[in-house]
């Protein structure tokens, strides 16, 4: 990812929420991303998260003038089941900047 890249994908993943998906926790860093999210009844996890790697994928080659992969073809998904595992996982999401040695990263919530 370029510098500039953490606001673009953040407003990506951002822009269908409330219509196609529920956020509960995200983070965009330097490498990859992560999300929370909660798919609302008629959209399919797997077509939000290539809604979301087309969108940024095309625009980020188009920025830099350049064509190939952005993302890796395959992401990691975990099914929540309690409360419990809810709150591992968002607090294993939004501490990944710091964790990671990132000071003053803006890019979680």
């Amino acid at each position: 990812m370029i510098p500039a890249s953490p606001p673009f994908v953040a407003g990506a993943i951002a822009f269908f929420d409330g219509q196609r998906y529920r956020i509960h926790s995200w983070c965009v860093m330097p490498n990859h991303v992560h999300v929370l999210v909660e798919p609302i009844t008629g959209f399919e996890l797997e077509s939000i998260l290539h809604s979301w790697k087309s969108f940024t994928a095309h625009a980020l080659n188009k920025r830099l003038e350049q064509t190939g992969e952005v993302w890796q073809k395959e992401s990691y998904d975990h099914l929540i089941r309690n409360e419990e595992s809810y709150a591992k996982v968002v607090e294993y999401v939004t501490s990944n900047p710091g964790a990671a040695g990132l000071r003053n990263w803006k890019w979680f919530g």
